[in-house]
């Protein structure tokens, strides 16, 4: 926190005296050449700094303006708190009295702020140890660590600031605060409504009286900054609902003597409430006048709606904008029939005249370089204005998820009719995270994975992971990174490498394990904006080390194959992705195909999977988003599908309420999954905000609905026997990584399944 922003400075003050002071001691003095200039009751401060500062030096003439010119300078130093001036015939002797120096700054009873951010606010005006004091800082610091305190609803908050001399010329300078507890709102009222219930009025405001939330979100603090912003927020609930000359006459807040309880009156006029009856154009539309009607958002007939009218002209201006027009301006002038109670709107345009992009300047990227972002842009510098590509580029860096904000802002550019500089401005997330999964119930207790990635790696756009896992049932060595630009023109080239080693969790380290290994290298190509074609090929070895515990299903795969089985999969995929952030989507649908074909090697077979997101904004906080995703597997050649290539379903990323991977075919006694050739999973979101996190997007509260199932290779799939859940959840953008905790109560399931209700994950979607 920085609020002391201004030095104060008592420079009329000090002009005055130092005038006064010469017209006392020199009034009589004639002017005369110096020979000799000395300095009396310096401790601290250099001789050479009082000698710099005179506006003069020995052999020049010195008279009654340059002595008040010489004391105005040492006063401007702040080092001082006297300064005299005396005549030995032509001797000057300058007599100073030096400010006392900051020894220590003290805080006592602070709780509501950093103390070490306050601290580090004085020093950046002049108030730190071991520089001069000036009491009128610490009285300006005082009243506005004071004013601090009231913006934090703490009216009751006391600042005492106490100077102690000490040896040397220092002094202590000690700030003790009560702050006492903070002043809440006991009481909202609105007065003047007449077609909305009060409390449906209070239900628009940030601010109220309290709930059991409000430890967390503060809402019933009173600052006026939220007063203003809740008038703004009451006056656009009348102005949506056709009320289009309301208007809030007056605010009145009271405080107890106590200063503990607030009240706050809002009076209101609703006036009438107007009906549109026609929409007509005027000006200049480019000869596309069909075009811009299908633009408009108005509805006649309709009660008025200023959010439709904003939308019109924006919709109006970001389409003038695709023909390279930035500067084009739109009037809605309502033209009001109060007879009648009707309004009329002329959407006036005058287009202005075309601009070209002079310059793209990025700014908040403290870590990605800036060559990650311009290299997203579709609109090029020195290239017509294109609103279109403008808003492709924006999207396409939001769609990086390195950023929780990117925003484009246009600026004209000084002195020209045709320019504009586009600034893109970014707020940067952690891009690193540690994956770490957790799952909890009476019979499994605890269970836990974890691994390592950076999604931004040295600030250079690429992907690179590594996941090690030293666990006794699961060993497991990753690395997999990704050049999304491994050629200038976006073909991304991805390469893993990895080994495993897994067994059950059985408590019995003589169990059987799976150890695979191998490397695969694929590219993807854009053919759209939105489009990505990939392929590649994957070289990978499977052993089956005998143990406790075999299934069947491997002994029989086995004896087919052996206990090492190789594959050479050839990998083929599509991916559309139209979504406004990857981050935080709220509207857009992400689609992705994936097909692995084994020609080579003793595993030969066909794994196929697709998944389909879509992303549909509910209203401007709430969001609902929709999940499918299916998979497919089969053996070729006569060949059996190999089961380490089994889908395995259940848990965070599919069906949350269920273990972990345990939906699908198991062995007799239901303490080995084995997963399944084929799969099903759908899931159902509503995202809302956390309450009093405003339009944070990173801190969000979900409802969901899953189902879904693994089934055999020879099982036919049944929508009877998926399994399914509903619950709540917590998403929150952690420094971390993603993290999703949720809750769920299974709906449809068997007696076999592993039930866990409670469930958390960093990096997973759905």
């Amino acid at each position: 926190m920085n609020f002391l922003s201004n030095r104060f400075r008592l420079q009329h003050l000090f002009v005055f005296v130092a005038t006064a002071v010469v017209s006392l001691s020199a009034w009589a003095v004639e002017p005369f050449k110096l020979k000799d200039i000395r300095v009396e009751g310096l401790q601290r401060v250099e001789s050479g700094t009082v000698f710099a500062s005179l506006p003069f030096r020995i052999g020049d003439l010195y008279n009654d303006e340059s002595g008040a010119a010489a004391i105005r300078a040492l006063f401007a130093l702040g080092l001082f708190k006297d300064v005299r001036l005396d005549t030995q015939g032509d001797v000057l002797v300058v007599i100073v009295e030096e400010r006392p120096s900051i020894a220590e700054i003290q805080w006592v009873g602070l709780k509501e702020f950093d103390k070490d951010v306050l601290t580090k606010s004085l020093k950046e005006v002049g108030l730190a140890e071991g520089r001069p004091f000036d009491k009128a800082l610490a009285d300006k610091a005082e009243q506005e660590l004071k004013r601090q305190y009231i913006t934090r609803s703490l009216y009751g908050a006391e600042v005492v600031t106490t100077v102690t001399p000490v040896d040397r010329n220092r002094v202590n300078l000690t700030f003790t605060v009560s702050e006492g507890g903070p002043s809440k709102i006991k009481e909202i009222r609105i007065n003047g409504s007449q077609s909305f219930s009060e409390r449906t009025l209070r239900d628009q405001l940030n601010l109220d009286i309290g709930g059991w939330l409000s430890w967390y979100t503060k809402s019933d603090r009173y600052s006026r900054t939220k007063l203003n912003a809740d008038l703004e927020t009451l006056r656009s609930f009348y102005l949506a609902r056709g009320f289009l000359e309301f208007r809030v006459d007056s605010t009145q807040v009271a405080i107890s003597p106590d200063k503990q309880d607030i009240s706050i009156v809002i009076n209101v006029t609703e006036g009438d409430r107007f009906v549109v009856s026609n929409v007509k154009l005027e000006g200049n539309y480019l000869g596309k006048e069909d075009e811009f009607k299908a633009l408009v958002k108005i509805g006649l007939g309709q009660p008025y709606n200023a959010e439709t009218v904003a939308e019109t002209t924006k919709a109006f201006a970001d389409y003038f904008g695709k023909f390279g027009y930035a500067f084009a301006r739109i009037d809605a002038r309502p033209e009001v029939d109060r007879l009648n109670n009707r309004v009329s709107f002329v959407l006036a345009a005058e287009p202005s005249r075309r601009a070209y992009v002079r310059r793209i300047n990025v700014t908040g990227n403290n870590r990605t370089r800036d060559e990650v972002i311009r290299r997203e842009f579709r609109q090029l510098e020195s290239a017509w204005y294109d609103g279109d590509k403008i808003k492709l580029s924006r999207d396409r860096v939001d769609r990086l998820g390195f950023f929780t904000e990117v925003n484009i802002e246009t600026q004209e550019v000084p002195a020209t009719m045709d320019q504009v500089d586009l600034i893109i401005s970014v707020v940067e997330k952690p891009t690193g995270s540690v994956s770490l999964g957790a799952g909890f119930s009476s019979t499994e207790k605890v269970a836990f994975n974890f691994g390592i990635r950076q999604e931004n790696a040295f600030g250079s756009g690429n992907y690179l992971a590594t996941e090690i896992n030293t666990s006794r049932f699961n060993r497991t060595i990753v690395i997999s990174t990704t050049d999304p630009y491994f050629t200038p023109d976006g073909v991304s080239r991805t390469v893993d490498l990895f080994h495993r080693t897994s067994r059950p969790y059985l408590g019995d380290l003589n169990a059987y394990s799976l150890v695979s290994s191998g490397a695969g290298m694929r590219f993807g190509v854009p053919f759209s904006e939105v489009d990505r074609v990939f392929f590649g090929a994957n070289l990978e070895q499977t052993s089956i080390r005998p143990g406790n515990n075999l299934p069947n299903a491997y002994v029989e795969y086995m004896q087919q194959f052996g206990y090492t089985s190789t594959s050479l999969p050839l990998t083929i995929g599509w991916a559309r992705d139209d979504r406004d952030s990857a981050l935080v989507p709220s509207k857009g649908i992400l689609q992705r195909f994936n097909s692995d074909l084994s020609i080579a090697g003793d595993s030969r077979y066909i794994r196929t999977n697709y998944q389909i997101q879509h992303y549909t904004p509910l209203t401007k906080k709430f969001t609902l988003a929709l999940n499918a995703d299916v998979g497919y597997g089969q053996g070729l050649s006569n060949r059996p599908y190999p089961l380490f290539k089994n889908y395995f379903v259940g848990g965070l990323g599919s069906v949350r309420g269920f273990q972990q991977s345990s939906l699908g075919p198991s062995n007799s006694g239901a303490t080995l999954f084995l997963g399944g050739a084929k799969k099903v999973v759908f899931n159902a979101e509503v995202l809302a905000p956390f309450p009093g996190a405003g339009n944070d997007r990173t801190l969000r509260l979900f409802a969901f609905a899953d189902a879904g199932r693994a089934f055999g290779e020879t099982q036919k799939i049944s929508l009877s026997d998926l399994r399914t859940s509903v619950g709540i959840g917590l998403s929150w953008l952690s420094p971390m990584g993603p993290l999703r905790f949720s809750y769920a109560l299974p709906m449809k399931s068997q007696d076999t399944d592993k039930i866990q209700r409670l469930q958390f994950q960093i990096g997973t979607s759905f």
